[in-house]
């Protein structure tokens, strides 16, 4: 039997070629790097603690901060899920209300269940032309936050899983106007303010708290992130507190390395790398906007660095081109969505890897276009269902969902509360369960929600182009609560 670490060998000395994270894409020459035993080590002196960090760490967590334009910045060795839980806990007690955009990651859902908040949801603008989630109107938060005075915090999602950026900078003057903070979960934009060619980040835009995922966008191992704070709406007192509980008692000196060497190459090397890497992806984007059948999304407001390619004009569906491209090109994409792939890239990437993924485009779309031109089409698109996220009625919220549940559990009549039943049989009962895609893993159902027959339909349309729906304990069933 191989180990884990034979069969990451044998990818790494393979021909694959990985558009997804992590941002240093296997790439050895970027960093200061050696073989990771060598200098795994524990607190020992000399080297700091980073839950008490008085000197280097100390030090390199103010480099950070300096780096990113942050009041203050924490190093976080657990991911930016981390950064999340312990910015909403944080700056919120129990029973609080939280105003969240509805297309954030099940990190968001986990801060509220574990933190007993009452959540309203902000739901994303939707473009039907490209099928995918868009921004967070400012109208939107203003009204929520006129309509629920009790609202104690913000949180929004930008850029989005498939590069989508919202106005921080407006949202952030709303949410000011209240007294209260706004958290930006920018984990896919560890990038953004190092080259004009992409945003600003959210420290420059007004956000109290922002989360960076390094790992995604840029030259850090997997798990490595930063939360910042700046201002004073939010509760450093209480985010450092969570960070303390939430992060690991033993942080690894090998993941701080790695995101202390980022720190470095921005500091010092970052004209250097991104200056190149913008010409050949500005000049794969050029590429890529003349395909006839396949088609490169571009929103109004988005991070140039991913890829997002829709085949709603093609003869095939987002997972034949997604399959086409794994094991005939040998190009590994990042996600695939309803109606798109996505490929991300970074300053990781190389010459060769941006001409692959262009070329190999290329050649599947001239096939599609030869085959629909000629009446011999592979296949038809799926029916496009044509809606945003599924706006459902919280009757519940999630930590009440479970204290009911846990009565039922030890109730005279087992399960008289509690059934599973199939999805077009839920519609109308309140859900137990999450059910959420992964990647980009936004839930489309949250326990202490009323089914709705819009979220069915959706559920059942990832369900038919054989997507893998997770939360749910049983396929093409929803456990529900039967009485309320």
């Amino acid at each position: 039997m191989s180990t884990i670490y034979d069969k990451l060998k044998d990818y790494s000395d393979s021909d694959y070629y990985g558009f997804h994270m992590p941002g240093h894409k296997r790439n050895l020459d970027m960093l200061k790097s050696t073989v990771p035993y060598k200098i795994d080590i524990t607190e020992i002196e000399g080297f700091d603690d980073l839950h008490h960090a008085e000197g280097i760490l100390k030090e390199a967590q103010i480099r950070a901060a300096r780096i990113y334009h942050a009041d203050e910045t924490h190093f976080l060795i657990n991911g930016s899920t981390v950064g999340i839980l312990s910015a909403i806990a944080g700056v919120t007690k129990k029973g609080d209300t939280i105003l969240v955009a509805r297309n954030c990651h099940k990190s968001v859902y986990h801060a509220i269940y574990m933190n007993e908040l009452n959540p309203v949801y902000l739901y994303p603008e939707f473009n039907h032309c490209a099928q995918l989630n868009t921004e967070v109107s400012v109208d939107d938060v203003r009204e929520a936050l006129d309509k629920y005075p009790s609202i104690r915090a913000v949180v929004i999602v930008s850029p989005t899983y498939d590069g989508v950026v919202s106005d921080v900078e407006a949202i952030a003057e709303a949410v000011h106007e209240k007294g209260i903070p706004l958290i930006v979960d920018e984990a896919h934009g560890a990038h953004f303010g190092f080259h004009p060619y992409f945003p600003q980040n959210a420290n420059t835009r007004g956000a109290d708290i922002v989360i960076h995922s390094l790992h995604k966008t840029l030259p850090a191992l997997t798990q490595t992130a930063l939360l910042h704070i700046n201002g004073s709406l939010a509760s450093r007192k209480g985010v450092r507190e969570y960070l303390r509980m939430l992060q690991s008692s033993s942080p690894s000196y090998v993941l701080m390395s790695s995101i202390d060497s980022c720190i470095d190459m921005l500091e010092n090397r970052r004209k250097e790398l991104f200056d190149p890497y913008v010409k050949m992806l500005e000049k794969m984007r050029g590429r890529l906007r003349q395909l006839k059948r396949l088609e490169l999304v571009e929103t109004e407001n988005f991070d140039r660095s991913k890829i997002v390619i829709s085949v709603r004009h093609a003869d095939m569906s987002s997972k034949r081109l997604y399959r086409i491209l794994l094991n005939e090109y040998h190009l590994q994409m990042e996600m695939v969505a309803g109606t798109y792939i996505l490929a991300m890239t970074s300053i990781g990437d190389t010459e060769d890897g941006m001409e692959r993924l262009a070329r190999a485009l290329k050649e599947i779309d001239a096939q599609a276009d030869e085959r629909m031109r000629s009446g011999n089409c592979l296949e038809e698109t799926p029916t496009i269902i044509g809606a945003s996220l599924p706006r459902p009625e919280v009757v519940y919220n999630s930590s009440v969902m479970e204290n009911m549940l846990d009565e039922a559990a030890i109730s005279a009549v087992p399960g008289s509360k509690v059934r599973r039943l199939p999805w077009r049989d839920s519609v109308g009962y309140i859900s137990t369960e999450y059910a959420y895609l992964y990647p980009p893993g936004s839930p489309l159902i949250v326990p202490g929600e009323r089914v709705s027959q819009e979220a069915v339909d959706m559920l059942q349309w990832y369900h038919n182009l054989r997507f893998a729906i997770e939360g749910l304990k049983e396929d093409q069933y929803i456990e529900v609560w039967m009485h309320g």
